[in-house]
């Protein structure tokens, strides 16, 4: 999927589904770094992946409380 789609889905959703969407990335992201401390190295496009993803929510999520 292209971030323009994600973008797109995660301004579509309310404020407690980014929020819960939040909890379930930051959840994602500990057993990503874990699986990349363990030596799985195919993990690290994924983390930066999310990351990015992480940052286009939380950027969502302050646009919408703010607006």
């Amino acid at each position: 999927m292209k971030s323009a789609e994600r973008t797109k889905k995660l301004r579509d959703m309310t404020v407690d589904e980014l929020e819960r969407r939040e909890v379930e990335m930051n959840e994602q992201m500990f057993r990503l770094r874990f699986q990349w401390a363990m030596g799985q190295t195919e993990t690290l496009n994924k983390i930066r992946e999310l990351r990015k993803d992480k940052a286009r929510l939380l950027t969502i999520m302050r646009e919408k409380s703010n607006g």
